[in-house]
């Protein structure tokens, strides 16, 4: 593989051209206007996850009130998107505002090394031609800023299923649609409980001959409505930011006490969601099997079906749901622990994703390897004693978007912060030896715990405490001090 020279050189490189790294984008352009960035994309084009996911029905488990950016008032008439609308949104705030032209597709990044003597990055990317070609190209930059996002693009996560060469049909993993795939009058199984497999099981059933969920636990489905009538009111009477901020804060408030109310009174919202769910299948569904979790809401993210489409198919039976363990695939199907067959001309495999930390690369400072597991999160953005680099990483129990603004917003602070003062490198350092190590998540979900020992920690007190709360995020990021002793400039 050649390498080519000479390195271009950039005050910020953007790592992602997905919904964070085109916020990154436009946040520098309004607050660091004086700044020179370009964002290398690893794909041939613009939107990350909304690109990338093809599977029927892909579309967002976050309202677009608070999955929009603060910047860009939502204006389709739908709070629940689906995937084509919210590429579009993206890519129309990409084009707006010049965005588009300072990206370079095809250069996926592979590593970056840190030389405090120059104080910058090198950073190397593989860069592919039409062809296939491959080759390396070199930037070297001030501040690296990763919008990478969180999982592994390249492939979902599907567990060792015993017999799984023994089936006659397609198996198909969510995160690899195959555009061909007709499904038309056909048996599908599709394997997951998460909000995957709640997406793609109502949709699906509208043209299958009939749709299984198997699932090996159940998870917390809420129904809400796919258009916000008070928003769309609102809309119609008042100027579209004022109405877009109105109801983004009431949407915020809202979700915050929502899971307030889950983590003091669990027992109390269990009972809210499963009547909820009761009321939408009958008194004669078994909820307790199929709706009833193990755990309390929120310990794993709740999942979210539009106006009650999941509901919907299970009630007029093109749908059901299977609440067993897997024995082993069979050439007709799936055979389940109990001794039951489910039998399948297509199984889907909505079994998660791969978390992986700033998008796989290999990250040294000063020539020594940087192991993330064992770098404290400062803010929810930076790492301990690895100078001049972000990552955008969204809220668990929020939408994704609220806090990478804030993180956009805080970076541009920084880099402000640090050019008026005529600093060259920023890097948090932890000197109390009374912060202790937690899980920089606290999730019980499967994808999370398969990760949790390679993702950095985060301390027990602030900056490294991780509250997930936008209120208080607000309050620290936007006006909370830059120079707070524990970030170190030189």
């Amino acid at each position: 593989m050649e390498t080519t020279n000479p390195n271009e050189h950039f005050d910020v490189l953007i790592v992602g051209a997905g919904l964070s790294g085109i916020g990154a984008g436009f946040h520098l352009q309004q607050k660091c206007p004086g700044k020179t960035y370009v964002i290398l994309e690893g794909r041939d084009c613009i939107g990350g996850t909304w690109d990338l996911f093809r599977y029927p029905g892909i579309r967002s488990d976050s309202d677009m009130f608070t999955l929009g950016y603060s910047f860009k008032p939502w204006t389709e008439p739908k709070a629940i998107a689906d995937g084509p609308r919210i590429l579009n949104y993206v890519r129309e705030t990409a084009a707006e505002n010049g965005i588009d032209r300072n990206i370079r597709f095809h250069h996926r990044v592979r590593r970056a090394s840190w030389s405090t003597p120059q104080a910058r990055w090198t950073v190397e990317a593989e860069r592919t031609s039409g062809e296939g070609a491959a080759e390396i190209v070199r930037f070297t930059c001030n501040f690296l800023f990763m919008c990478s996002g969180y999982y592994k693009y390249e492939e979902g996560y599907t567990p060792e299923f015993c017999g799984r060469d023994n089936f006659a049909g397609p198996i198909v993993h969510p995160q690899k649609w195959p555009e061909a795939l007709d499904y038309a009058g056909k048996r599908v199984v599709v394997i997951g409980s998460g909000a995957t497999a709640v997406t793609l099981v109502p949709e699906m059933a509208k043209t299958a001959a009939h749709v299984t969920m198997l699932q090996r636990s159940p998870t917390y489905v809420v129904s809400r409505p796919a258009q916000d009538a008070l928003a769309n009111k609102l809309r119609r009477n008042l100027p579209a930011k004022l109405a877009y901020h109105l109801i983004r804060w009431r949407n915020v408030l809202l979700g915050m006490y929502f899971f307030q109310l889950s983590r003091r009174k669990p027992a109390r919202v269990k009972q809210l969601i499963l009547g909820g769910v009761r009321m939408a299948l009958g008194p004669d569904y078994d909820v307790a099997t199929h709706f009833t979790p193990r755990y309390n809401p929120w310990d794993q993210r709740l999942c979210l079906v539009p106006d009650g489409d999941l509901f919907d198919a299970i009630r007029q039976q093109r749908a059901s749901v299977v609440t067993s363990e897997i024995d082993t695939f069979t050439p007709r199907g799936i055979r389940l622990k109990d001794g039951s067959e489910l039998e399948a001309d297509i199984i889907v495999t909505a079994t998660g994703l791969v978390l992986q930390v700033l998008g796989g690369i290999e990250v040294n400072v000063d020539g020594r390897a940087v192991d993330f597991s064992k770098t404290l999160n400062y803010k929810g953005m930076m790492y301990s004693d690895v100078p001049n680099l972000a990552s955008a990483f969204g809220y668990t129990n929020a939408s994704w978007t609220l806090k990478c603004d804030l993180t956009c917003e805080y970076v541009c602070r920084l880099i402000n912060y640090m050019d008026r003062h005529s600093y060259k490198q920023c890097m948090p350092h932890n000197v109390d030896p009374s912060i202790q190590e937690l899980p920089s998540l606290d999730f019980s979900s499967g994808y999370v715990q398969r990760a949790i020992a390679k993702m950095p920690k985060q301390g027990s007190k602030r900056p490294w405490r991780l509250y997930q709360n936008y209120a208080l995020d607000i309050v620290t990021l936007r006006f909370g001090k830059v120079d707070d002793g524990v970030m170190k400039y030189s």
